[in-house]
C-alpha cells in the first residue's frame, strides 16, 4: 500500500466530470481512463498515446474523428466490458453542465455516436487540429460506467466506476480515501495492493509524517528555501511541470494604461530576472511569450521585454508624464502574491511609476480584479497546454472582464481577435501555429501583459517509492500512481 498526502482536507467528489480541485483530480485521475492518454510523467500534448481506443483517424477537414476502442477492458465492480455506448454516455454527460464542470470544453462537439460497439464517431461543429486533447484523460475526457453513473445519479462521486489501475475502496471523511488494485487492468495487474491518500493539511504535520516514515508520498512547498533545505535532508524531491504561470496584466480600461506609451515604460521598467531569482531557479522557469512555457503553440520570437529604467522615465515623458504616474493594484495577501507585487513596487518607483497596492485577502481580491478595480493584475494559471487554452481565456476580447463571456482578460486586450478566433478553427496545425504566434506578436507589441515566470509542481517520495516512469509533468498536478509503482517494505 502506497501513503500519499496532498495537503487537502478532504475529497469533495471523486466524479472525473465534476473533479475541478488538485486533490479531487489527483485521486480521481487513478482510477480512470480516456479514448487517449498523456503518458505517465508526461504533460505534452504532442506526445498523446492509445489508451482506451487502439487507434483513431481524421477526416481531412479535422471534423469527424473516428476512434476504435480496445476489446476486453473491464469495468470496476462487475460493471462488465467497456462499449461505445459508455464513451458517447461519457462525452455527452461531459458536455452537459449540469453534470460535468468542464462542459464548456465539449461545446465543440457537433454529435457523438457509437457506430457500432468498438467505434465511436464525433462529428464537430467546426475544425479543430487539436480536438485529441479533448479526449485525452484529463478533466471530461475521462470515460465513466454508463450503467453505475446511471444507477448512481448524484452519488457517482461518492462512489466512482472507471477502467483504472486502481478502483475505490473507502472515503473516511476528513481521514483518508483508499483505493485498491484493479487485477484486471488492461495495462497489466497493478504492483500496488492499493493507494492510501491521508489528509494531513498541515504542512508541518504532513513533513512530519513524511520524516517519521508515516507517509510514502507528499506535496512539498513550491519554495526554492524549501527544496534546497528538503534536498540536505536526504529527501527526494520532484519538480515538474505544468508550471502555473504568473502573468501581470496591465489594465487599459484604467488611464493612464490606455496610453501605450505607459505600457511600455511599465514593461521596461519591471526587472523580469530579479522576480525569477527571487522565487528560485529550480521552482520558477521564466517566461518568454504570454503563452506558457512548453505549451503547444508557444513563441517566443518578440522577445521579452527589455528592462531598462531609462527608457521607461523617457517613455513616461513622451506620454505627457515627465513627473511620472500613478497606478492602483488590488493585492492578494498570499505568499504566492503579495511578495512578488512588492518587488514590482520597488521596481516600478525607480521610474517614477507609483503604484498604490490595497492589499486584500485572496477572495476579495479575486472579486475586486473581476469589478475592474484593478490597474495591474497579477494571475497564476494552469490550463491545457496549448496556446489556445491561454489566448482565448486571457486575451480574446470576448473574455474581457464585463463582457457577456467574461473570462480572464482582465487587460482588455483585443488585438489579437481575429489571429484567435482563426487558428481556433483553422485544421491545418501548421497554419494554426503560425496564427498562434501572430496572435502573440501582436500581444507583445500592444503590451496587453508583461510574461513573469512558471511556478512548478513540487513532491517529496521516499527512498522506497519507485513510480515506474521518469516525472517531467504531471497535467493533474500530482505524479501519477500506475500499475508499475512500486514502494518496497521498509
Amino acid at each position: 500500500m502506497l501513503r500519499v498526502s496532498s495537503g487537502a482536507a478532504d475529497n469533495a467528489t471523486l466524479d472525473p466530470h465534476r473533479a475541478t480541485s488538485t486533490a479531487d483530480k489527483g485521486v480521481a485521475a487513478q482510477m480512470f481512463n480516456a479514448l487517449v492518454r498523456f503518458p505517465a510523467g508526461s504533460a505534452d500534448p504532442k506526445a498523446l498515446q492509445a489508451d482506451l481506443a487502439e487507434r483513431w483517424e481524421a477526416s481531412a477537414d479535422s471534423k469527424v474523428w473516428t476512434f476504435h476502442l480496445r476489446h476486453g477492458v473491464q469495468f470496476h465492480g462487475g460493471y462488465g466490458e467497456l462499449k461505445a455506448d459508455d464513451v458517447v454516455y461519457s462525452i455527452q454527460r461531459a458536455g452537459d453542465p449540469n453534470r460535468s464542470s468542464f462542459a464548456a470544453t465539449f461545446a465543440i462537439i457537433d454529435k457523438v455516436e457509437a457506430v457500432d460497439d468498438y467505434t465511436v464517431r464525433f462529428t464537430l461543429k467546426y475544425p479543430d487540429a487539436t480536438f485529441l486533447g479533448r479526449v485525452s484523460n484529463y478533466h471530461g475526457g475521462n470515460i465513466v460506467s454508463k450503467k453505475a453513473a446511471e444507477k448512481l445519479g448524484d452519488k457517482f462521486g461518492a462512489g466512482p466506476i472507471g477502467t483504472g489501475p486502481f478502483a475505490f475502496g473507502e472515503h473516511v471523511t476528513q481521514q483518508y480515501v483508499k483505493l485498491v488494485a484493479n487485477d484486471a487492468y488492461f495495462g497489466g495487474k497493478p504492483k500496488l495492493g492499493g493507494i492510501l491518500y491521508r489528509m494531513i493539511p498541515s504542512d508541518s504535520a504532513r513533513e512530519l509524517a513524511f520524516t517519521s516514515n508515516e507517509i510514502d508520498v507528499m506535496q512539498g512547498k513550491r519554495e526554492q528555501r524549501w527544496v534546497e533545505r528538503s534536498a540536505k535532508r536526504g529527501m527526494k524531491i520532484d519538480i515538474f511541470e505544468p508550471a502555473e504561470f504568473r502573468t501581470l496584466h496591465i489594465n487599459r480600461n484604467i488611464k493612464p494604461l490606455d496610453n501605450v506609451k505607459v505600457r511600455q515604460a511599465v514593461a521596461a521598467a519591471i526587472n523580469v530576472d530579479e522576480i525569477v531569482r527571487y522565487a528560485g531557479k529550480d521552482v520558477a522557469d521564466k517566461g518568454c511569450s504570454v503563452v506558457p512555457n512548453g505549451y503547444l503553440g508557444q513563441d517566443c520570437s518578440a522577445g521579452a521585454y527589455v528592462y531598462d529604467v531609462e527608457r521607461a522615465k523617457k517613455l513616461l515623458a513622451e506620454a505627457g508624464f515627465p513627473n511620472g504616474v500613478e497606478i492602483k493594484a488590488v493585492v492578494s495577501n498570499i505568499s504566492a502574491q503579495q511578495p512578488i507585487m512588492e518587488i514590482v513596487q520597488a521596481q516600478l518607483a525607480k521610474a517614477g511609476i507609483k503604484l498604490n497596492m490595497e492589499v486584500v485577502d485572496h477572495a476579495t481580491y479575486q472579486a475586486k480584479s473581476r469589478q475592474d478595480l484593478s490597474g495591474l493584475v497579477f494571475y497564476g494559471a494552469a490550463r491545457f497546454p496549448n496556446a489556445d487554452t491561454y489566448l482565448t481565456e486571457f486575451y480574446d476580447s470576448a473574455a474581457a472582464i464585463g463582457a457577456p463571456a467574461a473570462m480572464s482578460n482582465f487587460s482588455h486586450c483585443s488585438v489579437a481577435d481575429d489571429a484567435i478566433r482563426r487558428a481556433r478553427v483553422e485544421p491545418d496545425a501548421q497554419k494554426q501555429l503560425a496564427l498562434w504566434k501572430d496572435a502573440q506578436v501582436k500581444i507583445h507589441d500592444d503590451v496587453c501583459a508583461i510574461p513573469l515566470f512558471g511556478l512548478k509542481q513540487v513532491w517529496a517520495r521516499g527512498d522506497r517509492v519507485n513510480y515506474g516512469y521518469t516525472l517531467s509533468g504531471a497535467l493533474n498536478l500530482q505524479p501519477p500512481i500506475t500499475e508499475l509503482t512500486t514502494v518496497t517494505a521498509p
